[in-house]
C-alpha cells in the first residue's frame, strides 16, 4: 500500500479529532518545511523515522541509449534516505515474524 498525504490527512482527522481541514493545512505546512529545508540544501532528522541527506552529484559521462552516442550528464543535486536504528528495529521485527508464520 502507498501512504498519500490524503491517508495522512485521514490518519491525522482521526488521531486528533481535529476538522479535515486542519489537518490537511498541517500536513501540507510539515511537508513545505521539508521542502524548503531540502531545496537550501540541509539535511532534515525526523526522530525516530531518519534523515534525509542532499548530495551533490558530480558531471558525468554517459551515453544516450538511442543513439549509442557518448554525452556528459549535468551536476545535480539528489535525496537520499537513511532510517533510524529505531525504525530499522521495527522493520526487522516485523520481518522475523512474517518468516516465521510462513
Amino acid at each position: 500500500m502507498t501512504i498519500t498525504k490524503e491517508i495522512l490527512v485521514e490518519a491525522l482527522c482521526v488521531q486528533t479529532s481535529l476538522p479535515r481541514q486542519q489537518s490537511k493545512r498541517l500536513v501540507e505546512a510539515i511537508f513545505e518545511q521539508i521542502k524548503k529545508a531540502l531545496e537550501s540544501g540541509d539535511d532534515v532528522l525526523i526522530s525516530g523515522f531518519g534523515k534525509f541527506y542532499v548530495r551533490e552529484k558530480a558531471p558525468r559521462r554517459g551515453r544516450n541509449p538511442a543513439t549509442g552516442g557518448d554525452l556528459t550528464l549535468d551536476a545535480r543535486r539528489v535525496i537520499t534516505f537513511r532510517c533510524s536504528p529505531v525504525l530499522r528495529k521495527k522493520l526487522n521485527g516485523a520481518e522475523l515474524r512474517t518468516e516465521a508464520s510462513h
